[in-house]
């Protein structure tokens, strides 16, 4: 067979020809102030769109075309947070620097908050109180309670109470002129309302804190806030409850009645489950012990009553309760304590084990006493390591010595065999 000519595969040139220049690397052209906002809205785009280095070419272009103040802050806005996006701290905080310097009634105060809060985050304290000013002194109506805010945190960072206090009110007032706040304002009142209502839990102040959350919600509802109001309800509950539970010393009597047992156990019972709300058992318990101690027997009386209440009473059988079981202290203190679970676990845990070592034996159908004996006594023996151990034992000894009419245990059984 002979190799013939014909027409060729695909027509042109076998490879494409080389591009000249790398596209990245074409200058440009120069665009017109009439250009820039077109440019502006080109950016948007591509930011919405992810391609953030882009974005920053095109607002730097309109930059360099010198538009209109208004264009030109946009522009510088734009880049600013594009800039921020991708990292560039240095560029995006100069974008908004030259942006706030406009003036621009529209973007100017926009970058002013940006640039502050980056200034904030990054510790830069000074400028940013400098930026919270210059902003406060736009007198955008929008960003007066974003600028106290900013001030009020800065005065708590310093130490500045004073201070602190006069921004904190100013950025939770309400608008003085009717109509609906604008979506920026109704945030921020909300955000500071809850920061300002966490300091001030945290510093003990519930009452004001109630406060300040009741203002928050009075703007909008908002479910963070609702939490917060219920937690200066709980501090206010216990210090109610303090005051019931430990009225003081006897000397007070004249100035103040003593409660009355059945009011002094209630309160001993609110104010421990209080404090384990709180997370602070520790706390709880001595609470319960503090009332089981008190000097009034009648009060003692109350709150244990209270503390066992739920308990399980054992009777025999013929339905008749019996003398309170030795493990009822054991019982009390996982309550006073709020350690049920981990009693609990205990007990789970043992007749695990005990069922363990029996039911091997039974499983594979051992004869042999000595074997049987063995697995008996290690299941005897498996609580000895829990602090309740020691009365397992003890409890057996008085129990077989009640039926038998003496002790025939030998001592320190069952350590001895």
């Amino acid at each position: 067979m002979t190799t013939t000519s014909g027409i060729p595969a695909r027509s042109g040139p076998s490879d494409p020809r080389p591009l000249p220049v790398d596209p990245e690397d074409v200058e440009e052209p120069t665009v017109g102030p009439e250009d820039a906002s077109d440019l502006c809205d080109q950016a948007r785009d591509l930011v919405e769109n992810g391609h953030l280095e882009r974005a920053a070419r095109l607002y730097g272009r309109a930059v360099a075309a010198n538009p209109p103040p208004a264009t030109q802050a946009r522009a510088l806005l734009g880049l600013a947070v594009v800039q921020d996006r991708r990292g560039d701290t240095t560029a995006s905080r100069e974008a908004a620097r030259r942006a706030l310097a406009t003036g621009d009634g529209r973007y100017a105060p926009r970058a002013g908050y940006h640039l502050a809060l980056s200034l904030e985050q990054e510790g830069e304290h000074e400028e940013a109180v400098r930026v919270w000013r210059r902003l406060l002194d736009m007198g955008d109506r929008t960003y007066t309670a974003v600028a106290h805010y900013g001030l009020a945190r800065e005065a708590e960072t310093r130490g500045e109470t004073a201070e602190a206090e006069e921004h904190w009110e100013a950025a939770l007032a309400p608008p003085t002129e009717e109509g609906r706040m604008a979506p920026l304002h109704t945030a921020t009142v909300l955000e500071a309302s809850r920061d300002l209502a966490g300091r001030l839990l945290g510093r003990g102040d519930a009452e004001t804190a109630a406060i300040v959350v009741d203002r928050g919600l009075a703007i909008a509802d908002d479910p963070e806030l609702r939490l917060l109001r219920a937690a200066t309800h709980v501090e206010l509950a216990l210090a109610d409850a303090a005051s019931v539970a430990d009225p003081g010393p006897v000397e007070t009597d004249e100035e103040w009645p003593r409660p009355a047992p059945r009011t002094s156990g209630a309160a001993v019972e609110l104010l421990a489950g209080l404090l384990n709300l709180r997370g602070e058992p520790g706390s709880a318990a001595r609470v319960w012990w503090s009332g089981l101690e008190s000097r009034d027997p009648e009060v003692v009386d109350e709150v244990r009553r209270r503390l066992r209440r739920p308990f399980a009473r054992p009777v025999d059988e013929n339905g008749e309760e019996i003398p309170v079981p030795w493990w009822e202290g054991y019982l009390e203190e996982a309550e006073a304590t709020s350690s049920a679970s981990a009693l609990a676990g205990e007990l789970f845990a043992v007749i695990g084990r005990m069922h363990a070592l029996l039911a091997m034996p039974t499983v594979e159908g051992e004869t042999r006493p000595a074997v049987l004996r063995e697995a008996m006594e290690q299941a005897l023996r498996t609580p000895d390591e829990l602090v309740w151990g020691a009365d397992v034992h003890a409890d057996f000894r008085r129990r077989l010595a009640e039926a038998m009419g003496e002790d025939v245990l030998p001592e320190g059984w069952p350590d001895t065999r």
